[in-house]
């Protein structure tokens, strides 16, 4: 089972703005950026309905700030494992 994507609301609005010129489809902007002409069409109902409300997301401040913080997290803790094999690394060298 694949995970699902997320987009950023920049890159929504964006791909949206892109509909928006003269001569182009939304299935062939959809297709250029490599997502679905289904979806595509749904972000640009969703721009023209609610103008100011659009892709805020349906998180709380808290969940975000628990994602960011397990990303931080998740950094934070290769960067340890590293220098712990780079440290055994070069130990085993100077022996």
């Amino acid at each position: 089972m694949s995970k699902r994507r997320k987009y950023s609301a920049e890159f929504k609005r964006e791909a949206v703005v892109l509909t928006r010129q003269p001569g182009v489809s939304c299935r062939q902007v959809a297709l250029e950026i490599g997502i679905n002409p289904n979806l595509l069409t749904r972000w640009r109902r969703e721009a023209e309905t609610g103008k100011d409300t659009a892709f805020q997301g349906a998180g709380t401040p808290r969940d975000q700030e628990l994602m960011r913080l397990k990303r931080e997290l998740s950094r934070v803790t290769k960067e340890r494992d590293f220098l712990r094999e780079a440290a055994t690394y070069f130990a085993k060298g100077s022996s």
